[in-house]
């Protein structure tokens, strides 16, 4: 995005504004929400939709009362961008936790991957991973889980509208998905390996899209911090 009155920007941020942040990889949602309040001294920001730290792209912020506005934001439908690795499984779903079971996948052709991709296409039940930021007894999943902890949760309803491989090259195969609030990419990984028998998991993810707020309109973390520079 691109902004001519930097005083303006900061201007906007404080009394309130969506601001559309590109997440890089290993930060948490909270690490991005931290960093813009100390950039531009703001007290109230919030995001809408939170993303894993294995995963990058559009978070949307909201400053000060915008904040009011986020529900709005994390309803909308999300596009996202990545790639899901077969024959092998990781606690977290993803590559925050090592491989810790491997099945050989000679038998998994590239037809078994598109066919198995559309049965997750339309209204579908997921069970939330133990690795999320889902509270319980006010303490988040993914504290139990790292203490080796099981706890029990239900299954969601959501909806998955679009559902399209893009890249086959196993152990690999890149997606592109377009769904509802709620969905969990490395949940579907998993789920995607157990139907194939070999098992999975989501070894890359970037969220391109939220309702109509693009990936190309975000700003970096590092531009932020340059405007931020220019205010002092």
């Amino acid at each position: 995005m691109k902004i001519n009155d930097y005083s303006q920007l900061k201007n906007d941020i404080n009394e309130g504004m969506i601001l559309p942040v590109y997440k890089d990889l290993n930060w948490t949602s909270f690490d991005v929400v931290k960093k813009v309040k100390r950039m531009f001294k703001v007290p109230k920001v919030g995001h809408a939709g939170t993303l894993d730290p294995k995963a990058t792209g559009l978070l949307i912020l909201a400053t000060g009362k915008k904040t009011k506005e986020m529900d709005y934001f994390i309803n909308l439908e999300k596009e996202y961008k990545g790639t899901i690795c077969i024959g092998a499984t990781t606690d977290s779903f993803d590559t925050e936790t090592e491989i810790h079971s491997e099945k050989p996948i000679d038998a998994i052709s590239e037809s078994d991957i598109i066919k198995t991709s559309q049965k997750f296409l339309g209204k579908i039940e997921q069970l939330p991973p133990m690795h999320s930021a889902i509270k319980y007894k006010g303490k988040r999943l993914y504290e139990f889980a790292r203490r080796g902890e099981e706890i029990s949760r239900e299954k969601r309803q959501v909806t998955i509208s679009k559902f399209e491989i893009s890249n086959i090259n196993l152990p690999y195969f890149d997606f592109n998905i377009i769904c509802s609030k709620g969905t969990y990419i490395r949940s579907l990984a998993a789920e995607f390996g157990e139907l194939l028998g070999v098992g999975a998991y989501l070894n890359a993810l970037t969220r391109v899209r939220i309702g109509n707020y693009s990936i190309e309109d975000s700003f970096s973390m590092d531009e932020l911090r340059k405007i931020s520079y220019s205010l002092e």
